[in-house]
């Protein structure tokens, strides 16, 4: 709930980061952080086999592009904002002196509403400023601004708000790391909460590039389709309480799957799958392609109402998924071979 009440913009994560380094510090053997803004937490950082572990810990955001004479706020997206999910709601503006509230304006249905096909450009942010004068003083070009809610229980099953993608998955590599730290394990753990995840994924090049891992496992958030208007059989069967997702597809090590649908097996776990054809879109993207390349994994959390104030995912999901990574990694002897053709 502390991470998920700290706003996380893409490119400005570091007041979410201090507060996950001051979590981890109790139990990581070593702390590390890099020039891209990562904070990694270390269990047996001198063991030859290192299995990195990448949640990302930023979120979407809206990035003020102009400020126009009457104090209103323009903006652009810093990261994958749907227009249509921003309309009414309302914003803390990250500004450089303060934050301050606004709303996202809109025009009223007696005057026309917003055409069909609005974008971005045909919104902008009411702070109550009643100049660009007075705006200036408190926000500049540049400046930050996310959705001004707060996460919420339904039925003490789900949790649902904003940036559930991806500071879940920082907070399920910060869990596996602590419970490994009990639980003891032969390889080295890299838990990065890494940066940049929605906008350019530098922060994982950084994190892998530095680390030179034996393999990397992508903690994120996939597209859960258990809910009205869905076309499964265009986007596939994902559910809340289905347990972990697993991704298929070129970029995805044969033998770091096996590795987890075994353990899946050991611990009577069901798991789900997506397909992951060409590319992941995550963070195992930019691992991969590190050093001498890198062999990767993609383990999710279903996740309802992707990018916008309301995702919704399951404790229980969240709660298994750190289950089948410590299990999974303790019973690693770091002599494994993630060679296909072994």
């Amino acid at each position: 709930m502390e991470l998920l009440n700290t706003p996380s913009p893409s490119s400005s994560e570091m007041a979410i980061q201090k507060k996950w380094m001051h979590y981890v510090q109790d139990f990581a053997d070593d702390m590390r952080t890099d020039n891209a803004g990562n904070a990694i937490g270390i269990l047996n950082p001198d063991a030859p086999f290192k299995v990195l572990l990448a949640g990302h810990c930023d979120e979407i955001a809206l990035v003020i592009n102009r400020i126009d004479d009457n104090g209103f706020l323009h903006f652009d997206k810093m990261g994958g904002i749907n227009p249509k999910a921003a309309v009414g709601m309302k914003v803390t503006t990250l500004g450089f002196s303060e934050a301050v509230t606004g709303v996202i304006g809109v025009n009223a249905q007696h005057h026309g509403g917003l055409k069909d096909d609005f974008g971005l450009t045909d919104l902008f942010i009411d702070c109550g400023y009643k100049s660009k004068e007075e705006a200036e003083k408190h926000v500049q070009i540049g400046d930050l601004a996310v959705y001004k809610t707060e996460p919420e229980f339904l039925m003490d099953r789900y949790i649902s708000g904003r940036g559930l993608d991806n500071r879940t998955g920082a907070f399920i590599v910060a869990e596996v790391l602590k419970r490994l730290s009990d639980k003891g394990c032969d390889v080295g753990v890299y838990a990065a909460s890494t940066v940049n995840e929605e906008t350019n994924m530098g922060g994982a090049y950084f994190a892998a590039a530095g680390i030179e891992p034996t393999m990397a496992i992508a903690v994120d958030v996939t597209f859960a389709t258990d809910y009205p208007a869905v076309d499964k059989d265009k986007h596939g069967d994902v559910k809340l309480e289905g347990g972990p997702v697993l991704a298929k597809g070129a970029p995805i090590n044969i033998k770091m799957n096996q590795l987890l649908e075994k353990t899946a097996r050991k611990l009577n776990m069901k798991v789900q799958y997506e397909l992951t054809s060409r590319m992941t879109g995550t963070d195992a993207d930019r691992m991969r392609l590190t050093g001498a390349g890198v062999p990767i994994s993609l383990v999710s959390l279903p996740l309802r109402y992707m990018h916008s104030p309301v995702e919704t995912s399951s404790l229980k999901d969240m709660e298994e998924e750190i289950e089948l990574l410590v299990t999974m990694i303790a019973d690693l002897t770091g002599e494994e071979s993630l060679n296909p053709l072994d």
